[in-house]
Protein backbone atom coordinates (compact mmCIF):
# COMPACT_ATOMS: atom_id res chain seq x y z
CA UNK A 1 0.00 0.00 0.00
CA UNK A 2 1.23 3.33 -0.83
CA UNK A 3 0.34 6.51 0.72
CA UNK A 4 -0.12 10.26 -1.33
CA UNK A 5 2.37 12.34 -0.20
CA UNK A 6 -0.26 15.09 -0.34
CA UNK A 7 -1.30 13.11 3.24
CA UNK A 8 2.02 14.65 4.56
CA UNK A 9 0.73 18.81 3.42
CA UNK A 10 -1.84 18.22 6.01
CA UNK A 11 -0.89 19.60 9.46
CA UNK A 12 -3.30 20.34 12.40
CA UNK A 13 -1.15 21.62 15.58
CA UNK A 14 -3.72 22.43 17.77
CA UNK A 15 -4.66 18.14 18.44
CA UNK A 16 -1.46 17.21 17.13
CA UNK A 17 0.49 19.13 21.02
CA UNK A 18 -1.93 16.40 22.45
CA UNK A 19 0.23 13.43 21.90
CA UNK A 20 2.75 14.46 23.78
CA UNK A 21 0.57 15.76 26.49
CA UNK A 22 -1.56 12.57 26.22
CA UNK A 23 1.66 10.72 27.66
CA UNK A 24 2.47 12.98 30.67
CA UNK A 25 -1.30 12.14 31.74
CA UNK A 26 -0.76 8.38 31.44
CA UNK A 27 1.96 8.25 33.54
CA UNK A 28 -0.04 10.15 36.10
CA UNK A 29 1.22 14.04 35.67
CA UNK A 30 -2.23 17.15 35.36
CA UNK A 31 -1.55 18.89 32.07
CA UNK A 32 -3.29 22.36 31.95
CA UNK A 33 -4.85 22.18 29.17
CA UNK A 34 -5.41 25.71 27.18
CA UNK A 35 -4.33 24.52 23.70
CA UNK A 36 -8.23 24.02 22.38
CA UNK A 37 -11.11 26.41 21.47
CA UNK A 38 -14.11 23.72 22.94
CA UNK A 39 -15.34 25.68 25.77
CA UNK A 40 -17.67 22.90 26.76
CA UNK A 41 -13.84 21.52 28.11
CA UNK A 42 -14.05 23.70 30.43
CA UNK A 43 -16.98 25.16 32.68
CA UNK A 44 -19.34 26.12 29.80
CA UNK A 45 -22.07 23.98 28.99
CA UNK A 46 -24.79 23.51 25.85
CA UNK A 47 -27.60 26.33 26.66
CA UNK A 48 -30.91 24.23 27.84
CA UNK A 49 -33.29 25.27 25.09
CA UNK A 50 -30.20 24.31 22.39
CA UNK A 51 -30.14 20.67 23.93
CA UNK A 52 -34.22 20.33 24.02
CA UNK A 53 -34.46 21.24 20.07
CA UNK A 54 -32.01 18.49 19.42
CA UNK A 55 -33.01 15.88 21.57
CA UNK A 56 -37.11 16.53 20.48
CA UNK A 57 -35.48 16.53 16.71
CA UNK A 58 -34.30 12.83 17.51
CA UNK A 59 -37.99 12.25 19.64
CA UNK A 60 -39.95 13.29 16.92
CA UNK A 61 -38.11 11.39 14.28
CA UNK A 62 -35.52 13.68 12.42
CA UNK A 63 -33.40 11.07 12.03
CA UNK A 64 -33.25 10.57 7.99
CA UNK A 65 -30.83 11.98 5.59
CA UNK A 66 -31.47 15.37 5.49
CA UNK A 67 -31.55 17.34 1.82
CA UNK A 68 -27.80 18.18 0.76
CA UNK A 69 -28.25 21.37 0.98
CA UNK A 70 -29.83 21.45 4.21
CA UNK A 71 -33.31 21.82 5.69
CA UNK A 72 -35.65 24.51 3.99
CA UNK A 73 -37.01 25.24 7.28
CA UNK A 74 -33.38 25.22 8.74
CA UNK A 75 -32.07 27.82 5.96
CA UNK A 76 -34.38 29.91 6.23
CA UNK A 77 -33.82 30.30 10.03
CA UNK A 78 -30.09 30.41 9.44
CA UNK A 79 -31.41 33.46 6.75
CA UNK A 80 -32.94 35.47 9.03
CA UNK A 81 -30.41 35.28 11.62
CA UNK A 82 -27.75 36.71 8.75
CA UNK A 83 -30.37 39.50 8.59
CA UNK A 84 -31.09 40.20 12.60
CA UNK A 85 -27.46 40.43 13.40
CA UNK A 86 -25.47 41.25 10.05
CA UNK A 87 -28.33 43.40 8.28
CA UNK A 88 -27.20 40.65 5.03
CA UNK A 89 -29.68 40.59 2.54
CA UNK A 90 -29.84 36.28 1.55
CA UNK A 91 -32.20 34.19 0.55
CA UNK A 92 -32.34 30.28 2.19
CA UNK A 93 -31.04 29.37 -1.55
CA UNK A 94 -27.76 31.07 -0.86
CA UNK A 95 -26.68 28.69 2.19
CA UNK A 96 -24.98 25.41 2.42
CA UNK A 97 -25.22 23.38 5.90
CA UNK A 98 -22.46 21.53 6.45
CA UNK A 99 -20.57 19.34 9.06
CA UNK A 100 -19.28 22.14 11.17
CA UNK A 101 -17.56 25.13 9.59
CA UNK A 102 -14.53 23.02 8.57
CA UNK A 103 -16.25 20.89 5.95
CA UNK A 104 -17.21 24.05 4.21
CA UNK A 105 -13.69 25.14 4.49
CA UNK A 106 -12.51 21.98 2.66
CA UNK A 107 -15.59 22.67 0.37
CA UNK A 108 -14.53 25.93 -0.49
CA UNK A 109 -10.56 24.89 -0.76
CA UNK A 110 -10.91 22.04 -3.26
CA UNK A 111 -13.20 24.43 -5.48
CA UNK A 112 -10.64 26.94 -5.34
CA UNK A 113 -7.57 26.44 -4.41
CA UNK A 114 -5.01 25.19 -6.75
CA UNK A 115 -1.99 25.39 -8.86
CA UNK A 116 -2.09 29.06 -10.10
CA UNK A 117 -4.30 29.68 -7.79
CA UNK A 118 -3.51 31.18 -4.46
CA UNK A 119 -5.18 32.20 -0.72
CA UNK A 120 -4.54 35.42 0.48
CA UNK A 121 -4.46 35.04 4.19
CA UNK A 122 -3.95 36.85 7.51
CA UNK A 123 -0.97 36.34 9.23
CA UNK A 124 -1.18 34.72 12.03
CA UNK A 125 -4.12 32.39 10.15
CA UNK A 126 -6.13 28.98 11.62
CA UNK A 127 -3.98 26.33 10.40
CA UNK A 128 -6.94 24.22 8.84
CA UNK A 129 -6.65 27.01 5.88
CA UNK A 130 -3.06 26.32 5.42
CA UNK A 131 -3.33 22.49 5.96
CA UNK A 132 -6.26 22.14 3.10
CA UNK A 133 -4.47 24.66 0.60
CA UNK A 134 -1.05 22.99 0.49
CA UNK A 135 -3.12 19.51 0.01
CA UNK A 136 -5.23 20.73 -2.98
CA UNK A 137 -2.05 21.78 -3.90
CA UNK A 138 -2.38 25.64 -3.79
CA UNK A 139 -0.86 28.02 -2.50
CA UNK A 140 -1.05 30.05 0.94
CA UNK A 141 -0.16 34.25 1.19
CA UNK A 142 0.31 35.89 4.15
CA UNK A 143 -0.86 39.63 4.49
CA UNK A 144 0.36 40.97 7.93
CA UNK A 145 -1.74 41.67 10.81
CA UNK A 146 -0.37 44.17 13.31
CA UNK A 147 0.37 43.85 16.62
CA UNK A 148 0.52 46.83 17.17
CA UNK A 149 -2.68 48.32 16.36
CA UNK A 150 -4.78 45.60 18.00
CA UNK A 151 -3.86 42.70 15.40
CA UNK A 152 -6.31 44.46 12.45
CA UNK A 153 -5.24 43.41 9.26
CA UNK A 154 -2.50 45.68 7.42
CA UNK A 155 -4.24 47.52 4.23
CA UNK A 156 -1.21 48.26 2.67
CA UNK A 157 0.49 45.32 2.87
CA UNK A 158 -2.66 42.93 1.69
CA UNK A 159 -3.17 45.08 -0.93
CA UNK A 160 0.67 45.08 -2.49
CA UNK A 161 0.31 40.92 -1.78
CA UNK A 162 -2.82 40.92 -4.60
CA UNK A 163 -1.25 39.11 -7.80
CA UNK A 164 -3.35 37.58 -10.76
CA UNK A 165 -3.19 34.25 -8.85
CA UNK A 166 -5.04 35.63 -5.90
CA UNK A 167 -8.13 33.66 -6.57
CA UNK A 168 -9.71 34.54 -2.77
CA UNK A 169 -8.94 36.67 0.00
CA UNK A 170 -9.66 35.20 3.83
CA UNK A 171 -10.38 37.18 6.31
CA UNK A 172 -11.45 35.82 9.98
CA UNK A 173 -13.01 38.02 12.19
CA UNK A 174 -13.44 37.78 14.99
CA UNK A 175 -9.95 36.36 15.21
CA UNK A 176 -8.60 32.76 15.85
CA UNK A 177 -5.44 32.94 16.97
CA UNK A 178 -5.33 36.65 18.56
CA UNK A 179 -8.75 37.40 19.65
CA UNK A 180 -8.83 40.25 17.55
CA UNK A 181 -12.50 41.90 16.20
CA UNK A 182 -11.85 44.03 13.13
CA UNK A 183 -12.39 47.67 12.79
CA UNK A 184 -15.06 48.68 10.21
CA UNK A 185 -12.72 50.92 8.40
CA UNK A 186 -10.09 48.18 8.08
CA UNK A 187 -12.96 46.09 6.98
CA UNK A 188 -14.56 48.56 4.48
CA UNK A 189 -11.13 49.02 3.04
CA UNK A 190 -10.40 45.11 2.40
CA UNK A 191 -13.99 45.12 1.31
CA UNK A 192 -13.42 47.83 -1.65
CA UNK A 193 -10.39 46.49 -3.02
CA UNK A 194 -11.69 42.77 -2.95
CA UNK A 195 -14.73 44.43 -5.22
CA UNK A 196 -12.35 46.67 -7.27
CA UNK A 197 -10.35 43.60 -7.95
CA UNK A 198 -13.26 41.41 -8.39
CA UNK A 199 -11.85 39.12 -5.71
CA UNK A 200 -13.74 36.29 -3.96
CA UNK A 201 -13.93 37.17 0.07
CA UNK A 202 -14.04 34.01 2.46
CA UNK A 203 -14.61 35.49 5.91
CA UNK A 204 -14.75 32.88 8.41
CA UNK A 205 -17.33 34.24 11.40
CA UNK A 206 -17.77 31.47 13.52
CA UNK A 207 -17.17 33.83 16.44
CA UNK A 208 -19.40 36.46 15.53
CA UNK A 209 -21.29 37.33 18.41
CA UNK A 210 -18.32 36.52 20.92
CA UNK A 211 -17.22 40.51 20.47
CA UNK A 212 -16.83 41.67 24.34
CA UNK A 213 -17.50 45.36 24.32
CA UNK A 214 -16.00 45.85 20.10
CA UNK A 215 -19.41 45.88 17.51
CA UNK A 216 -18.82 43.22 15.27
CA UNK A 217 -19.20 44.25 11.45
CA UNK A 218 -19.60 41.33 8.86
CA UNK A 219 -17.43 42.23 5.58
CA UNK A 220 -20.04 40.95 3.75
CA UNK A 221 -22.08 44.41 4.67
CA UNK A 222 -19.90 46.67 3.72
CA UNK A 223 -19.63 46.44 0.02
CA UNK A 224 -22.77 45.54 -1.46
CA UNK A 225 -20.36 45.23 -5.00
CA UNK A 226 -18.39 42.59 -3.72
CA UNK A 227 -18.70 38.80 -3.37
CA UNK A 228 -18.16 36.74 -0.36
CA UNK A 229 -18.64 33.39 1.63
CA UNK A 230 -19.50 34.16 5.17
CA UNK A 231 -18.76 30.72 7.51
CA UNK A 232 -20.69 30.13 10.93
CA UNK A 233 -22.29 27.49 12.85
CA UNK A 234 -23.39 25.99 16.57
CA UNK A 235 -20.15 25.50 17.24
CA UNK A 236 -18.61 28.55 19.21
CA UNK A 237 -21.83 31.14 19.49
CA UNK A 238 -24.07 28.14 20.41
CA UNK A 239 -21.88 26.13 23.01
CA UNK A 240 -22.14 22.67 20.62
CA UNK A 241 -18.50 21.85 18.90
CA UNK A 242 -19.21 18.37 18.95
CA UNK A 243 -22.81 18.36 17.13
CA UNK A 244 -20.47 19.34 13.86
CA UNK A 245 -23.26 21.45 12.55
CA UNK A 246 -22.03 24.42 10.32
CA UNK A 247 -22.93 26.84 7.27
CA UNK A 248 -21.49 28.79 4.50
CA UNK A 249 -23.72 31.74 2.94
CA UNK A 250 -22.83 32.76 -0.18
CA UNK A 251 -23.27 36.56 -0.97
CA UNK A 252 -22.64 38.55 -4.50
CA UNK A 253 -23.66 38.36 -8.12
CA UNK A 254 -20.39 35.92 -8.96
CA UNK A 255 -21.06 33.18 -6.40
CA UNK A 256 -23.53 30.70 -8.27
CA UNK A 257 -20.32 29.02 -9.68
CA UNK A 258 -19.04 28.03 -6.48
CA UNK A 259 -21.94 27.96 -4.45
CA UNK A 260 -22.73 24.71 -7.32
CA UNK A 261 -19.27 23.81 -6.94
CA UNK A 262 -19.82 23.18 -2.93
CA UNK A 263 -23.52 21.88 -3.58
CA UNK A 264 -21.96 19.10 -5.89
CA UNK A 265 -19.26 18.34 -3.27
CA UNK A 266 -21.79 18.73 -0.50
CA UNK A 267 -24.23 16.04 -2.02
CA UNK A 268 -21.42 13.25 -1.97
CA UNK A 269 -21.00 13.13 1.18
CA UNK A 270 -25.34 12.78 1.75
CA UNK A 271 -26.05 15.33 4.60
CA UNK A 272 -24.98 17.30 7.72
CA UNK A 273 -26.37 15.90 10.60
CA UNK A 274 -30.31 16.40 10.70
CA UNK A 275 -31.11 16.29 14.32
CA UNK A 276 -28.07 19.22 14.26
CA UNK A 277 -29.46 21.04 11.87
CA UNK A 278 -32.85 21.18 13.62
CA UNK A 279 -31.31 22.23 16.63
CA UNK A 280 -29.34 25.31 15.18
CA UNK A 281 -32.57 26.33 13.76
CA UNK A 282 -33.80 26.77 17.64
CA UNK A 283 -30.17 28.20 18.64
CA UNK A 284 -30.50 30.83 15.95
CA UNK A 285 -33.80 32.36 16.60
CA UNK A 286 -32.05 34.04 19.84
CA UNK A 287 -29.63 34.01 22.45
CA UNK A 288 -30.53 34.17 26.14
CA UNK A 289 -27.34 32.67 27.37
CA UNK A 290 -24.61 35.32 25.70
CA UNK A 291 -24.54 37.72 28.15
CA UNK A 292 -23.52 35.77 30.98
CA UNK A 293 -21.10 33.77 28.67
CA UNK A 294 -19.33 37.12 27.27
CA UNK A 295 -19.61 38.20 30.76
CA UNK A 296 -17.22 35.20 32.03
CA UNK A 297 -14.92 34.82 29.07
CA UNK A 298 -14.10 38.65 29.25
CA UNK A 299 -13.30 38.92 32.96
CA UNK A 300 -11.09 35.54 32.37
CA UNK A 301 -9.44 37.14 29.44
CA UNK A 302 -8.83 40.87 31.41
CA UNK A 303 -7.39 38.44 33.90
CA UNK A 304 -5.47 36.61 31.89
CA UNK A 305 -3.94 39.25 29.94
CA UNK A 306 -3.09 41.38 33.33
CA UNK A 307 -1.25 38.44 33.87
CA UNK A 308 1.35 37.73 30.87
CA UNK A 309 1.74 41.45 30.79
CA UNK A 310 3.37 40.90 34.15
CA UNK A 311 6.02 38.27 33.55
CA UNK A 312 9.21 38.98 32.58
CA UNK A 313 9.88 38.13 28.72
CA UNK A 314 6.31 37.96 27.73
CA UNK A 315 3.76 40.60 26.24
CA UNK A 316 0.05 40.04 24.71
CA UNK A 317 -2.70 42.48 23.22
CA UNK A 318 -5.86 42.12 25.30
CA UNK A 319 -8.47 40.27 22.88
CA UNK A 320 -11.64 41.92 21.69
CA UNK A 321 -13.47 38.77 21.81
CA UNK A 322 -13.47 34.52 20.80
CA UNK A 323 -11.45 32.38 23.46
CA UNK A 324 -8.13 33.31 22.53
CA UNK A 325 -5.14 35.14 23.37
CA UNK A 326 -1.83 35.45 21.49
CA UNK A 327 1.20 35.94 23.82
CA UNK A 328 4.33 37.32 22.47
CA UNK A 329 7.74 35.58 23.47
CA UNK A 330 9.68 38.66 24.27
CA UNK A 331 13.12 37.23 24.44
CA UNK A 332 14.84 36.42 20.84
CA UNK A 333 16.78 33.25 21.46
CA UNK A 334 13.47 31.50 23.08
CA UNK A 335 11.30 33.29 20.11
CA UNK A 336 13.68 31.56 17.54
CA UNK A 337 11.85 28.13 18.09
CA UNK A 338 8.28 28.59 19.43
CA UNK A 339 7.66 25.31 19.24
CA UNK A 340 10.55 24.24 21.43
CA UNK A 341 9.40 26.83 23.92
CA UNK A 342 5.92 25.36 23.54
CA UNK A 343 7.22 22.00 24.30
CA UNK A 344 9.68 22.86 27.12
CA UNK A 345 6.86 24.95 28.99
CA UNK A 346 4.24 21.47 29.15
CA UNK A 347 7.38 19.50 30.22
CA UNK A 348 9.12 21.46 32.92
CA UNK A 349 9.62 20.17 36.60
CA UNK A 350 8.00 16.66 34.70
CA UNK A 351 10.86 14.77 36.64
CA UNK A 352 10.20 16.65 40.08
CA UNK A 353 6.66 15.65 40.47
CA UNK A 354 5.98 12.53 42.84
CA UNK A 355 3.58 10.88 41.16
CA UNK A 356 3.59 7.81 43.90
CA UNK A 357 2.09 10.25 46.18
CA UNK A 358 -0.17 12.29 43.19
CA UNK A 359 1.71 15.49 44.10
CA UNK A 360 2.41 16.59 40.79
CA UNK A 361 3.10 19.95 39.58
CA UNK A 362 0.27 21.61 36.55
CA UNK A 363 1.95 21.26 33.15
CA UNK A 364 0.19 24.05 30.82
CA UNK A 365 -0.67 23.28 27.19
CA UNK A 366 -0.32 25.63 24.76
CA UNK A 367 -0.33 25.74 20.74
CA UNK A 368 3.26 26.98 19.24
CA UNK A 369 2.82 30.19 17.72
CA UNK A 370 4.66 29.09 14.18
CA UNK A 371 1.53 26.53 13.77
CA UNK A 372 -0.76 29.87 12.66
CA UNK A 373 2.02 30.97 10.14
CA UNK A 374 5.81 30.92 9.87
CA UNK A 375 5.79 34.16 8.89
CA UNK A 376 3.25 36.45 11.51
CA UNK A 377 3.21 33.15 14.02
CA UNK A 378 6.16 32.51 15.01
CA UNK A 379 7.58 33.85 18.14
CA UNK A 380 4.18 33.83 19.79
CA UNK A 381 1.91 31.19 21.44
CA UNK A 382 -1.79 30.76 21.34
CA UNK A 383 -3.93 30.42 24.54
CA UNK A 384 -7.40 29.76 25.22
CA UNK A 385 -7.89 31.45 28.01
CA UNK A 386 -11.41 30.03 28.62
CA UNK A 387 -10.33 27.43 31.03
CA UNK A 388 -11.93 27.88 34.66
CA UNK A 389 -10.59 30.38 36.86
CA UNK A 390 -8.29 28.30 39.03
CA UNK A 391 -6.84 26.23 35.93
CA UNK A 392 -6.19 29.82 34.34
CA UNK A 393 -4.45 31.19 37.43
CA UNK A 394 -2.51 27.85 38.27
CA UNK A 395 -1.42 28.08 34.61
CA UNK A 396 -0.28 31.74 34.53
CA UNK A 397 1.38 31.11 37.85
CA UNK A 398 3.54 28.14 36.15
CA UNK A 399 3.97 29.73 33.04
CA UNK A 400 5.39 32.83 34.96
CA UNK A 401 7.75 30.64 37.10
CA UNK A 402 8.74 28.65 33.71
CA UNK A 403 9.98 32.33 32.06
CA UNK A 404 11.79 32.95 35.19
CA UNK A 405 13.62 29.50 35.52
CA UNK A 406 14.49 29.85 31.36
CA UNK A 407 15.61 33.47 31.56
CA UNK A 408 18.22 33.00 34.25
CA UNK A 409 19.71 29.74 32.05
CA UNK A 410 19.94 31.77 28.75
Amino acid sequence: MRIHPRVAKIEYAIREVVVPARKLKQAGHRVLHLNIGDPNRYDFDTPEYVKKALVDAIQTHHNYYAESEGEPEVLEAIAKREKRFKGLDVSPNDILTSSGASEAVAFLMGSLVGEGKDLLMPGPSYPLYISLANYFGGKTVEYKCDEQNGWNPDVDDLQSKITKDTNAILVINPNNPTGAVYDKETLTAIADIAADKNILVISDEIYDMMSFKKPFYSIASLNENGNYVCLGGLSKVYLAPGWRVGYAVFKGNETEKLKEACYKLARGRLSSSTPGQYALKAAVQSEPHLKEYMHKLETRAKFATKRINEIDGLSVVEPDGTLYMFPKIENEKLAKDDKKFASDLLNWQADKCDLKNKKCFGHPLVVFGSAFGEEYGKGHFRLVYAAEQAVLEQALDRLEGFMKHTLKSI
